[in-house]
């Protein structure tokens, strides 16, 4: 794919924000269509994809359990509890 796609995963990001998580489905259906900007017939279609991409890349990121990551600035307790930071959550 592209080498310049940034991982937005822990421990790599320490926080995704929905303006990552958008701009990364965004260049993923640019890249899969190859428009950058889609014609007028199929920006519904352009703006779908993007949508859906996002939601899913969201959904991934909110159930990855990231093994060993740093424990949240919050202490031990919520790592050990299985605490989701960031999206992704911590085990220990």
């Amino acid at each position: 794919m592209c080498r310049s796609i940034k991982t937005l995963r822990e421990p790599y990001t320490p926080e995704v924000t929905d303006t990552d998580v958008q701009a990364a489905a965004l260049q993923y259906v640019r890249k899969i269509s190859g428009f950058r900007a889609p014609a007028a017939h199929n920006a519904a279609a352009f703006d779908a994809a993007v949508a859906a991409v996002a939601e899913a890349t969201r959904t991934l990121l909110d159930q990855l359990v990231v093994r060993g990551a740093a424990a949240p600035r919050g202490g031990q307790a919520a790592a050990s509890a299985g605490a989701t930071v960031s999206g992704a959550h911590l085990e220990r």
